[in-house]
């Protein structure tokens, strides 16, 4: 019994015998380099999701675990929560690193399945976009939460409120 090689999947020789017809696949995108990058982008997926499962575990323990539980979570207890600069932070940084690690994700998914050149553009676009804009609106709530808001020169109720 002789022993088999298989040759590697991206060699010219496995190139060759892909295929009743034995043609070698044709690869529609250009080589160019994209320097480090890809590299980058995959290192950032690792170190982003280690950091992650740290954020959401201590966003869920506070909020489920600690104090009443699911039951205390209303406006007042983010209005609380917000009130302290660390929770600014912290749900700051994972509303960021979660959109970062998911839009990087997506990205990757594009460039694997979408096969003409424009509709991989547009399709990153519109991620972009979408990813930009709710980077954005989530900062500014977070940012310019008022958790004693004035309507019309009125308080709204809330017990958590000073009078004014």
């Amino acid at each position: 019994m002789s022993a088999t090689q298989i040759e590697s999947p991206r060699s010219p020789k496995a190139a060759a015998k892909v295929g009743s017809n034995r043609i070698a696949p044709q690869y529609r995108r250009n080589g160019s380099s994209k320097g480090n990058f890809e590299m980058l982008a995959w290192l950032f997926m690792r170190l982003s999701g280690v950091v992650l499962v740290v954020l959401i575990f201590g966003h869920l323990t506070v909020n489920l675990l600690v104090g009443e539980g699911i039951k205390a979570i209303d406006f007042g207890f983010v209005a609380g929560k917000w009130a302290d600069p660390f929770w600014q932070i912290w749900d700051l940084a994972m509303l960021w690193l979660a959109m970062l690690h998911g839009t990087n994700g997506v990205r990757t998914i594009i460039n694997d399945y979408a096969e003409k050149d424009a509709t991989r553009l547009w399709l990153k676009i519109v991620l972009y976009a979408a990813t930009t804009a709710i980077i954005i609106l989530g900062t500014l709530v977070i940012f310019t939460f008022d958790p004693c808001p004035v309507v019309n020169g009125v308080q709204l109720p809330g017990g958590f409120c000073p009078a004014p």
